[in-house]
């Protein structure tokens, strides 16, 4: 059986024809770079916290060395990065620095403000990372990992949350972007269907932090910004009929990839400009 995540749903929304040159015929260009390094080192420890937290006390979760803890996964998750990659360097020292210091800065501020965003009182911690496993036919499944699920239990509603890092936030543009808020619409619609859970009592959000703060504002900044895009019915019947289609013009009745499909370059400014294939000889059509 086949295995699909949000990330070749998500490609294949930006650009079949990237989708296809990657998952089809297996061109991989990725790249590391010190923006998911630290995502997934903060992840870690934000997960770490709130595990503490709900499966503890708020007090211990505070007094836990969280800058130690961000500095120990971030130099492991480097140490992993170059060893996977041949000893190839991905940044410099200074960036190392500079993105430790700016995720104390966070974390501190997650610390101090805790109460505002994650409430102990009548909720409880369903789980970090939990899997989504759910069978889409005979042949495909849909996979992913929740980062965090809380139960909120006066309501009895879960609450669904995905952790961004982000340089200063989400603008309107990167909230309108379906790219971005697909992800948590499908996530619900699935957790609904392979947990038995009505949808109108799952509520998601973004928990998005920023490493930088707009200068000379005469009012304080937050470092973490909360987005809760539209996820009612309309919009989950508009996310699901946009993934139907995908797996339509892309697998076949067996769950095989669709070879013979000729897909679509979705040629932009926006799609283009940090493509991997862009101007190579995968992609000639791509905007410079």
């Amino acid at each position: 059986m086949k295995k699909l995540s949000y990330s070749q749903y998500s490609v294949w929304a930006q650009c079949p024809h990237k989708w296809k040159t990657t998952y089809v015929d297996g061109v991989r260009e990725y790249t590391d770079s010190i923006h998911t390094m630290f995502g997934t080192s903060m992840h870690e420890v934000i997960q770490t916290f709130l595990t503490v937290m709900y499966n503890d006390t708020a007090k211990l979760a505070e007094s836990l060395p969280l800058d130690d803890m961000l500095k120990t996964r971030m130099k492991r998750n480097f140490t992993d990065i170059v060893s996977r990659n041949g000893g190839e360097m991905f940044c410099t020292e200074k960036d190392m620095v500079e993105f430790y210091m700016q995720g104390v800065e966070i974390l501190n501020f997650i610390k101090k403000k805790r109460g505002q965003y994650f409430s102990k009182k009548g909720y409880e911690l369903i789980g970090i990372e939990v899997p989504l496993d759910y069978d889409l036919n005979s042949n495909l499944k849909f996979i992913g990992y929740i980062d965090i699920v809380i139960k909120d239990t006066v309501r009895d509603v879960i609450k669904i949350y995905d952790i961004k890092t982000s340089t200063m936030g989400w603008n309107k543009y990167m909230k309108a972007d379906k790219n971005k808020t697909d992800q948590l619409l499908l996530y619900k619609q699935f957790y609904s269907k392979q947990f038995n859970h009505p949808m109108d009592k799952i509520e998601v959000e973004y928990f998005i932090v920023k490493r930088k703060l707009y200068e000379n504002l005469d009012f304080p900044q937050k470092r973490v910004q909360k987005f809760v895009p539209a996820n009612g019915k309309p919009s989950i019947n508009k996310v699901v009929k946009r993934f139907d289609s995908f797996i339509k013009e892309c697998f076949t009745s067996d769950g095989e990839y669709n070879v013979e499909h000729i897909y679509r370059k979705e040629a932009s400014k926006k799609n283009c400009k940090y493509c991997e294939f862009n101007q190579t000889e995968y992609c000639d059509a791509g905007v410079r």
